[in-house]
């Protein structure tokens, strides 16, 4: 039976650009990085989740993707309906700072929601939209 996830995908528009973007802003380190022709593999991770990865996936024409389908997810990813969260953090507004400094955009700041969490949503340079949260205490 299946018991865990081990891979996420998260399609970029260059992949070059998005591992600067997760790696050097975001804190996450390279998992893997193979190239086989046009096709690269590319996956970053945190260290905290040794097990879970995520695949930069770029948005190109493939074998599995046509010029219809490269315009249709560069659409969704333009206009941040593709992006994955909530993003965990002990501290949002802290993360929030500090992301800010090293240039993340944010739309919107650190928010106290009634449901739980404390959030704040940013894009990654490929104009996904992601969540940071923060668990309230109970």
């Amino acid at each position: 039976m299946i018991n865990r996830l081990s891979v996420a995908t998260i399609w970029v528009k260059d992949q070059n650009e998005a591992l600067r973007f997760y790696t050097e802003k975001m804190g996450f380190e390279i998992r893997a990085d193979f190239t086989n022709g046009d096709f690269r593999w590319l996956t970053i991770g945190l260290k905290e989740q040794p097990d879970l990865e995520f695949q930069l996936a770029g948005i190109k024409l493939s074998h599995a993707l046509n010029q219809e389908d490269v315009n249709h997810l560069t659409h969704l990813v333009e206009a941040g309906q593709l992006g994955i969260g909530p993003w965990k953090t002990d501290d949002c507004q802290k993360t929030y700072e500090t992301l800010k400094a090293k240039g993340v955009e944010f739309i919107q700041p650190p928010t106290d929601r009634p449901y739980g969490i404390i959030e704040a949503i940013f894009k990654d340079n490929s104009g996904n939209i992601m969540v940071l949260s923060q668990d309230k205490p109970r």
